[in-house]
């Protein structure tokens, strides 16, 4: 067989654990697959992490009967893992990776790879959650899945519907910018790759895929859900404590507004703010009633004045200030939080002062004293949002901005896992 020197345009990446049973059967179908329907030029990459059995020998006899096979193999366990440092290495232009178990039909794959060879997008992935998707599996499954994906929505305030379904792709020069800064090899390495990729603007595009459960999936449920939870709350606060560069890699690659709205007039700056602040006191008014009903006032003016003030924060930062995507959310929120502490001690100095003035003051009186409260917080609210978490933004980042040890030329991003362990074979053949 000839040895072609043609770098591929796509690299498909297979991360295996000890499959030795059915690697043989779905490494053949999916090439079988690429060669009949995939027209730019692609490989296979197996990326073996720590296989016990037989994947490693398996997987090197299948390069001498298969051309555009490679192997890559890791001597630590983790699919992450083996997805990281298999894309990161890659010299394609788009890399994908894809469970061993084929549980999504490979006829999602080219809508998964169109907006990506032709630069629409920075990310695709397969979602199960969408009306279109068809999906078999146990009630347990999916009941796990569509409750992680939704706690993931509201606490995380992401958009991407599925972010565990194993059938993801990323145009190469992405992948080298973000993979270095998610920190999980194992199962949350997917969810943390989308989170950090949506908080940096990448355009993210989502393929309803057609999708059948592996019944013998060896994936503990337990123990990986408790694994997202912290991973979750690790990112979270990485991500308030600004320690992870998103709006360095947003600067550079990330999809900018077409164009830049004007900023509100002080005027319509107040306007704004004040339609928000009335919408927002009476919706603290009834919540306040509701939670007072069964809890204490301090507790009930606590839990109404927090409920509202994520609200405010996020409807005044797209309304009244103009500030829309992802940049700097999590610090905004942060902030908008501080704010909503320093409003609860106006509110609940007031209610002190008003139990001081009269104990047996009723819910009703407590409400009034509270509701002017409440105004004296919001008008100081709305200087804080203006002076300090909503002023006007810094310039965009350059890469000249970046320092040494956040670039990605040379070694020096590469985590220690990266640059050992393993043999990869890069040999590749062509098709004739």
């Amino acid at each position: 067989m000839e040895i072609s020197t043609l770098t591929p345009t796509l690299e498909v990446v297979v991360p295996v654990n000890n499959e030795s049973a059915t690697l043989e059967r779905n490494v053949r179908t999916l090439h079988a697959y690429l060669a009949a329907e995939i027209d730019v030029p692609w490989q296979i990459t197996i990326a073996d992490n720590a296989s016990t059995d037989s994947t490693l020998q398996l997987a090197t006899l299948l390069t001498n009967d298969l051309d555009r096979l490679a192997v890559l193999h890791l001597d630590e366990k983790g699919r992450g893992r083996a997805v990281k440092r298999a894309w990161l290495e890659s010299t394609a232009r788009v890399v994908v990776y894809l469970d061993v178990d084929l549980s999504t039909d490979l006829r999602a794959l080219p809508p998964l790879l169109a907006p990506l060879l032709s630069g629409h997008s920075d990310v695709a992935i397969g979602t199960r959650l969408a009306r279109s998707a068809r999906v078999t599996r146990g009630g347990k499954r999916e009941f796990i899945s569509r409750s992680y994906n939704f706690l993931l929505r509201r606490t995380m305030g992401v958009g991407f519907s599925d972010a565990q379904c194993g059938f993801k792709a990323m145009r190469t020069e992405v992948a080298a910018r973000l993979l270095p800064l998610v920190e999980d090899t194992g199962w949350f390495f997917d969810t943390e790759l989308l989170i950090l990729a949506e908080r940096s603007g990448m355009r993210i595009h989502e393929v309803p895929v057609d999708w059948v459960d592996d019944p013998d999936s060896r994936v503990d449920i337990i123990q990986t859900a408790k694994a997202d939870l912290a991973g979750m709350w690790r990112v979270s606060r990485r991500l308030i404590a600004g320690r992870i560069p998103v709006d360095r890699v947003y600067a550079e690659l990330g999809r900018h507004p077409l164009a830049a709205p004007r900023p509100p007039s002080l005027f319509g700056q107040v306007v704004r703010f004040s339609a928000i602040g009335l919408l927002s006191t009476a919706v603290y008014a009834l919540l306040y009633l509701l939670f007072s009903s069964v809890l204490v006032g301090l507790v009930a003016n606590f839990l109404a004045l927090l409920v509202t003030a994520i609200a405010n924060t996020a409807a005044n930062r797209r309304i009244t200030f103009g500030v829309r995507g992802p940049a700097r959310l999590a610090t905004h929120q942060f902030q908008g939080l501080i704010v909503f502490g320093i409003a609860w001690l106006i509110t609940s100095g007031s209610l002190l002062e008003l139990y001081a003035i009269n104990p047996t003051a009723n819910s009703m009186v407590e409400l009034i004293v509270l509701t002017f409260a409440n105004l004296l917080a919001t008008a100081l609210r709305f200087v804080l949002f203006r002076s300090w978490v909503f002023r006007s933004q810094r310039e965009p980042l350059t890469a000249t901005d970046i320092e040494p040890h956040e670039t990605f030329g040379g070694d020096i991003v590469r985590s220690p896992d990266l640059q050992n362990g393993g043999h990869r074979n890069t040999e590749r053949v062509s098709a004739s």
